[in-house]
């Protein structure tokens, strides 16, 4: 497909900068509507500026390690405990007295229904008058941008978190007197750099910092891309203020979530993995560099569930009849990217012979993992890590549930649900330590983009400015998720040098690939080279960095080695079978339909689902096939019965020789498989025929709402 790109529509600006200053971590409040198909609430930002990005603070570690307080306590006499009321209760004009922390037993008897004007302010800057400086080195007010799109930005104001009980532990003060700027972002310095065995406090003292009371509303402007704040008089990084709220809400047409309906017609919404990732959703820091911690409150209707990528098994909590709140976090740092939410109609499913929970099992090590499954020093930045706890590291199987609509429980319970625990298993053993410490799998609607999601990596964004601020090549570009050229190469490279290795020196080298940049960020130069250096050199066999790079990147088409290998391979047993079987088939296909002799009937073997992807690719290269010999096909296989992949080929089969008397298989294909059905799209306008024609477009028209909105963008291109 010869594609003329607009740089001006397709590529994707990264907006933030990151150099200047970095979100540490996200508290979000928010509440789901499903009636105006909008996400609303609050999220405070707890920020750490350029100079003390890589500073570790002594004082507080020495607290930690104090012999009266090894879980770092910090006197507290117990966390904070937050009250259920909406943060949008608090606005920057209260007094500090109107904030409170209710303890246990104590009753929040605030307003219940808040007191913040939701009208949407007039922007704070006027971005055709005023442009000013987004480092520490110049003479106008320090800027802080954030990447966001499709947002209403409410208001934005600093947090006085002096104003939340115990926070003098952080400023070596007994009580604050006085309260500055200085003292404020000091607190936020100490809090935001606490050892990782303090993550709990740390959270509890997030959560106070962020429903305490605003102390001034800053000045903000939005655009296309971007939410830039700034504070009058503030003209650095270190200057500016280090804990921000923003009030803001979704809007329906926002490209970070999908609002649609699940197999029940139940209604549904969670990330899509857009190209734009999540600033659509919250304003945030895109570049993958910026790694952060996040925590989240979110309320729905009672008969909504709330699915988040945190670290913890949030069950719902009644707040009042007909609405509960869900609590997820995260102590790991991670792009912000990698932030999830699905909120919809969901049960749980069960085997009812025992619960995933008994299955989190422990084993031995074998002697070659033995070396790579040690309690070491990290080489990321701190957080709680498991492959420091060496319970977590012999957890063959950690706990997980599996979501779904109702009308999949037999399924789930007949196929889903047994095969979790030894897909578990086989990643432990291959890779080592679970990163995390439970799953969550939820059965996605058919519109799920699943083809692939553009993520930001250094190797894919241009120019980066001394700020931070780059752009995605053709990050915008709705055919990319669609090409999948470097995923298959990169398929085909980890078994090319799987096989070349030897499965034994592979995956020990994977095992400790995993331990040495768990929780860091890479690129596939640092596979490769730890690759190379870890492996005998009698096994290189002339494999170099530069050599890899030139046959499997920088080259089109099928890379050398991998044609080498397919030769070879041709001869395997399974492809000799398949080979064997199209043979039959094509014998079958030029019988004459009416014989003056009964002929024997020919018997077909049984054949796995990738065999069976081989043989009707080997079917497909036939110039015809008759309506008998595709409707044995079909009978012999119970191809309408098999997975997505072989459906696929079965329905190129159908619109190559134009059988119809099996379009239905065509249509449920096209309704169910939506992402995977962009192609057959294609192959159904490319025939020129005009009864596949008005299939497409009848297909498109009781979907295209549905649709994942880059694959419907497509397919409208080629329909009309």
């Amino acid at each position: 497909m010869d594609i003329q790109l607009d740089p001006a529509r397709d590529d994707l600006p990264l907006m933030a900068n990151t150099s200047h200053i970095l979100v540490k971590h996200y508290v979000l409040d928010l509440d789901v509507d499903f009636e105006s198909q909008i996400i609303e609430g609050t999220i405070v930002l707890f920020l750490e500026d350029g100079n003390r990005f890589k500073k570790q603070n002594s004082s507080i570690e020495e607290a930690c390690q104090s012999e009266s307080n090894k879980a770092c306590k910090f006197g507290m006499p117990e966390p904070c405990h937050i009250s259920v009321t909406n943060a949008r209760t608090f606005s920057s004009e209260m007094e500090y007295n109107d904030f409170a922390i209710f303890s246990k037993g104590e009753k929040d008897t605030s307003d219940k229904n808040g007191n913040h004007d939701n009208q949407e302010h007039a922007s704070g800057i006027s971005s055709s008058k005023y442009c000013c400086d987004t480092g520490n080195h110049g003479s106008e007010d320090f800027l802080l941008v954030l990447d966001c799109c499709d947002l209403s930005v409410l208001k934005v104001e600093e947090v006085d978190v002096a104003a939340v009980p115990g926070m003098e532990k952080f400023t070596r003060s007994p009580k604050l007197t006085v309260v500055s700027e200085e003292l404020r972002n000091q607190i936020i310095r100490e809090l935001v750099t606490l050892p990782a065995d303090c993550w709990r406090e740390q959270l509890d003292y997030y959560a106070c910092c962020s429903q305490a009371p605003g102390c001034g509303e800053l000045l903000f402007d939005t655009d296309s891309w971007s939410l830039q704040i700034r504070k009058t008089g503030a003209q650095t990084a270190t200057d500016f203020p280090h804990a921000i709220r923003i009030w803001y809400k979704t809007k329906p047409e926002g490209r970070s979530v999908t609002w649609t309906s699940d197999q029940s017609d139940r209604p549904c919404v969670y990330t899509v993995g857009s190209p734009i990732n999540n600033r659509a959703l919250f304003p945030c820091q895109e570049p993958p560099v910026a790694m952060s911690t996040w925590q989240a409150t979110v309320r729905a209707a009672a008969s909504f569930v709330v699915l988040m990528s945190g670290e913890n098994f949030a069950k719902p909590t009644q707040l009042w009849e007909g609405c509960s709140s869900w609590y997820y976090y995260v102590t790991m740092p991670m792009p912000a990217s990698t932030f999830t939410i699905a909120v919809g109609c969901w049960t749980e499913m069960k085997l009812e012979t025992c619960s995933s929970n008994d299955l989190a099992t422990e084993r031995p090590f074998s002697p070659s993992e033995a070396n790579f499954r040690h309690v070491g020093v990290c080489s990321h930045m701190e957080y709680p890590c498991r492959f420091q706890n060496a319970s977590a590291a012999t957890q063959e199987i950690i706990p997980y549930r599996v979501f779904a609509p109702v009308c999949l429980k037999g399924a789930c319970q007949e196929t889903l649900l047994r095969l979790i625990p030894p897909c578990l298993s086989a990643a432990h053993s291959v890779l080592g330590t679970h990163p995390f410490s439970r799953l969550d799998v939820l059965i996605v609607p058919a519109n799920f983009p699943s083809l692939g999601m553009a993520r930001p990596s250094k190797d894919k964004t241009g120019h980066t400015s001394d700020s931070g601020a780059s752009v995605i090549k053709q990050g915008l570009n709705p055919e990319k998720i669609f090409m999948q050229v470097h995923y298959l190469k990169g398929y085909f490279l980890l078994r090319f040098l799987a096989k070349r290795l030897g499965n034994e020196t592979y995956f020990s080298f994977l095992r400790k690939f995993v331990h040495t940049f768990h929780g860091q960020l890479i690129l596939s130069q640092d596979f490769l080279q730890m690759l190379l250096e870890n492996i005998p050199e009698e096994k290189r066999f002339e494999l170099s960095v530069e050599n890899i790079y030139q046959n499997w990147l920088e080259s089109s088409g099928i890379p050398k080695p991998l044609q080498r290998e397919r030769c070879a391979e041709a001869e395997c047993g399974l492809a000799r079978q398949v080979r064997a079987e199209v043979t039959k088939w094509i014998q079958v296909n030029r019988r004459p339909r009416k014989r003056k002799r009964r002929v024997k009937e020919e018997v077909f073997e049984k054949l796995l689902p990738d065999q069976l992807v081989l043989l009707l690719e080997h079917l497909l290269e036939q110039k015809t096939l008759s309506p008998r010999t595709l409707q044995s096909l079909q009978r012999t296989y119970h191809l309408h019965d098999q997975d997505a992949e072989v459906r696929h080929r079965w329905c190129e089969l159908i619109v190559k020789h134009k059988f119809m008397k099996a379009y239905n298989s065509v249509e449920r294909f096209l309704q169910e498989d939506q992402a995977m059905g962009v192609y057959l799209y294609g192959e159904l306008m490319v025939s020129e025929d005009a009864r596949q024609q008005q299939l497409a477009r009848r297909c498109f028209e009781r979907t295209k709402e549905q649709m994942d909105r880059s694959s419907a963008q497509v397919v409208a291109e080629m329909l009309f």
